[in-house]
């Protein structure tokens, strides 16, 4: 089998085919680390490691890239909201500034000595950068910005309390400014190990700040800290011996976002609701949380490459990927106006109704999250996974499994003909072929083709395809499947077939794509343009033929015990 671990997706024009090449569209990608929340009315923005900002205004069901005017694979580490604008810190490459809701941004980094910033922060009129070489400040919305006196010191967290404003020097504990950073105190550091335990995050609750920190290989004392007195003395809350990545509050409750790498509590997200004197477990346990918001009644965790919503104060939680989790995909399926997308994993299916630019979790009642195939039929959706065959009659809002008579249950591929419905399973020469139904999926009977592993399936006029691995390349059937002859591609691994026409396009793992139209009895290469020859799926829509391509991917032969790994992007 091969393990498609991220995608790129590529377009090719049909009726042009003399010419035409290949372009790489715009997604989707990988999953993305979660690092930064900012909230602005009904919009709701995260930064990610690598694939720069998103915004939702559903309260994240759904969530959308605006990256325009960010560099490459834009790290962003820290984001704010100031009037009209939305400001995002970077790694390496200083503060951008959008004045549209995220749809454009500009380098705003005049006088930022350090663009490796950690933190943001609003007061008043002037917002506060903390880098990797002290905090800076701009008094005109990030067209400029000076140094404050607080420099030579690698601050990861700041804070704004009434007329105070926080900087947590990383290992160095927390210093204060009471006149707009022009001059700092270093506050009271004997209840923790400074040089041991660094600052990551501050909330403020009335007359209470919070303080998370994470400890270095033997701290005595790490965790939340309280202070009472505008942070002039600290002591523990309840909740210690935890590394803390970030804080929030919602009215009476303090939320603690955790992670777990050593001997502990579970890391997830903790709840206080008595100012951290006790805390307890949400329902979201056994993740590592990077950064948490609140948004009227709703609470968000960012994870690696999810986005949790609870509206019950953590008891409960409900997942959103940003973008595509992972970008496992292995299939792509369209019925009417929505794109479905077979994941492995992770995810399941997902759906989107915008052209691929945002998605939605769809798997109620769907056992297996490992989806290699979907087949659309009339109303009926057939999802195949390394567990059988399941079938959605409501574009995908529950599934149900529909296995009777299906012999092997490792479903690969699916093509819709007629009244008939094929399925291709994998067995690697031991059990795997086609199985037919003629009853929406009701039951199945096995074809002529058995003991091969089935990884594509295609129709073309009156004729069935079916595309093989381990060498044995494309057999044809023109009798719905009792008879099958092999017409080229030998020693070719078939991973995905599309039809167009007189046009039938076969994928391969490792050699591109072909196409023929003549019924497979004779088969060119159409890779002008298509440097990555992984070919995981394709699709038509119009007159476009799209390509998913494996940005890394694992083989594993069936006949050898060695595994090999080939890495190529488009």
């Amino acid at each position: 089998m091969f393990r498609l671990l991220a995608v790129v997706f590529c377009l090719f024009s049909i009726t042009n085919h003399l010419q035409a090449q290949w372009v790489q569209t715009s997604g989707p990608y990988g999953g993305s680390s979660v690092e930064a929340f900012a909230v602005s009315g009904a919009n709701i923005f995260v930064g990610t490691r690598g694939d720069g900002v998103f915004r939702s205004s559903d309260n994240g069901a759904c969530w959308a890239a605006i990256n325009a005017g960010l560099p490459a694979e834009p790290w962003i580490t820290a984001l704010a909201v100031s009037g009209t604008n939305l400001f995002a810190g970077t790694w390496s490459d200083g503060v951008f500034r959008s004045v549209d809701n995220g749809a454009s941004w500009t380098a705003v980094n005049s006088g930022l000595a350090n663009t490796y910033v950690h933190a943001l922060a609003v007061m008043d009129t002037n917002i506060f950068a903390g880098t990797d070489n002290g905090v800076f400040r701009s008094s005109d919305n990030g067209t400029s910005w000076t140094p404050t006196g607080l420099m030579n010191r690698y601050v990861s967290a700041l804070a704004v309390s009434g007329a105070n404003l926080f900087a947590g020097a990383g290992w160095d504990g927390i210093f204060r400014s009471t006149d707009n950073g022009a001059n700092w105190t270093v506050v009271d550091s004997s209840m923790w190990d400074t040089g041991n335990t660094a600052v990551t995050s501050f909330a403020v609750s009335g007359r209470y700040l919070f303080a998370g920190t994470e400890g270095y290989e033997g701290s005595s004392q790490y965790g939340v800290l309280i202070s009472t007195d505008n942070g002039t003395s600290w002591k523990p809350t309840g909740l210690t011996d935890t590394d803390v990545n970030t804080l929030a509050v919602s009215g009476a409750n303090l939320f603690a976002g955790t992670y777990g790498y050593r001997d502990g509590p579970l890391p997830g997200v903790f709840l206080s609701s008595d100012n951290g004197a006790s805390w307890t477990a949400t329902g979201l346990t056994n993740t590592n949380v990077n950064a948490l918001a609140v948004s009227g009644t709703n609470l968000f965790a960012g994870t690696y490459g999810f986005v949790f919503l609870s509206r019950d104060n953590g008891i409960s939680w409900t997942r959103t990927p940003i973008g595509l989790p992972n970008a496992n995909v292995y299939t792509l399926a369209v019925s009417g106006a929505n794109l479905f997308a077979g994941t492995w994993d992770w995810g399941g299916i997902f759906c989107s109704s915008d052209n691929g630019i945002t998605w939605t979790a769809v798997n109620d009642g769907l056992a297996y999250h490992d989806v290699n195939a979907l087949a659309v039929n009339d109303t009926n959706m057939f999802a195949g996974t390394a567990g059988g065959v399941f079938l959605s009659s409501n574009n995908g809002i529950s599934w149900t499994a529909s296995n009777n008579g299906l012999a092997y249950r490792d479903v690969r591929a699916f093509v819709v003909s007629g009244a008939n419905i094929f399925a291709g399973t994998a067995g690697y020469g031991r059990h795997g072929g086609v199985f037919r139904s003629s009853d929406n999926g009701a039951s199945w009977t096995a074809t002529g083709l058995s003991n091969t592993h089935v990884s594509a399936l295609a129709t073309s006029g009156d004729n069935l395809f079916a595309g093989t691995w381990r060498g044995d390349g494309v057999l044809r059937s023109s009798d719905n499947g009792e008879t099958w002859t092999p017409v080229g591609l030998a020693n070719k691994d078939i991973s995905a077939f599309a039809a167009y026409g007189r046009f039938l396009f076969a994928g391969t793992y490792g050699s591109g794509i072909f196409r023929s139209n003549d019924e497979g009895a004779s088969w060119t290469a159409v890779n002008n343009g298509l440097t990555n020859t992984i070919v995981c799926a394709l699709a038509v829509s119009g007159t476009n033929l799209f390509a998913g391509l494996s940005a890394a991917a694992f083989f594993f032969p069936a006949t050898t015990a060695q595994a090999g790994m080939r890495s190529t992007t488009v």
